[in-house]
């Protein structure tokens, strides 16, 4: 009865993590944020690929993690299939971008999408877009730079990058052809919905897919028989690591999970 793992680029897996302890507050974490080789969304899919399959592996070895979950659109995109392949015994929850809740909720039929460059150019997502089609319009803008800026807690750009690419997209609202949903395809980007309600609108809904997956690691571990029944002792319920700084995530720790906790800086190779 390990540990479940969660990682992701960087603090953006934050938003799943959330979700998860929401929805399994009995199970154990151990979240491992890849800051030091941070965003994976503008790396191409060997280096993902390549972390990913790294982190995976010191997870099991270190934690003896019973599942894993990919916090990550990018990650999720290029490595998934294939850490499956590699450990078919483990149960692994990828997290894909909303569309199909955002295509069965919309009135107006078009929906924003809000993503990275990694995550729009990969197989998966376009898979996924294709499978939607006819049902809705998906009006796709690549964020270079956000999650980054997300990342550095930077204030000023969040706000200049969120203005830049809502704008981009064109006009949001209830009438015919305007975009009545955005869909934040990166987990760093429910950190800024704020600034995002506010250029768009409080009544346009942000979808994320945070409690999907929290949802689903919930059924696979129930199928399973491995999802814990009572608090464990003596071990603690949630660990974070970083292989960038320390300081960094403890702080976004602290302001979105509001928790105060201790990181540890690691070296995974």
């Amino acid at each position: 009865m390990g540990p479940i793992g969660v990682f992701d680029s960087g603090v953006g897996g934050l938003s799943v993590l959330r979700a998860l302890l929401q929805e399994l507050p009995l199970e154990r974490f151990v979240y491992v944020a890849d800051s030091g080789h941070s965003p994976y969304g503008e790396r191409n899919d060997d280096f993902v690929l390549q972390r990913s399959h790294a982190i995976t592996d010191w997870l099991i070895a270190r934690h003896h993690i019973k599942a894993l979950v990919v916090a990550c659109n990018t990650a999720t995109a290029a490595a998934i299939r294939t850490l499956r392949t590699i450990y078919p015994e483990l149960p692994i929850i990828g997290i894909e971008p909303a569309l199909k809740p955002a295509a069965q909720h919309s009135k107006t039929g078009v929906i924003g999408v809000m993503a990275t460059r990694g995550t729009l150019n990969s197989d998966k997502f376009r898979a996924l877009l294709e499978s939607l089609h006819g049902k809705a319009t998906f009006v796709l803008q690549p964020c270079d730079g956000l999650a980054d800026a997300i990342e550095r807690a930077d204030a000023i750009e969040i706000e200049a990058l969120c203005a830049q690419y809502t704008r981009a997209m064109g006009p949001f609202g209830s009438k015919t052809g305007e975009m009545d949903a955005l869909v934040l395809g990166c987990t760093h980007y429910p950190f800024s919905a704020e600034v995002l309600a506010q250029r768009i609108g409080l009544d346009i809904p942000l979808l994320e897919g945070g409690l999907p997956v929290a949802r689903q690691a919930r059924r696979l571990l129930t199928e399973r028989h491995t999802l814990q029944a009572e608090m464990a002792t003596h071990q603690p319920t949630l660990q974070f690591y970083t292989t960038g700084h320390p300081e960094a995530l403890g702080k976004a720790v602290q302001r979105w999970l509001h928790l105060e906790t201790e990181v540890a800086s690691v070296q995974i190779k």
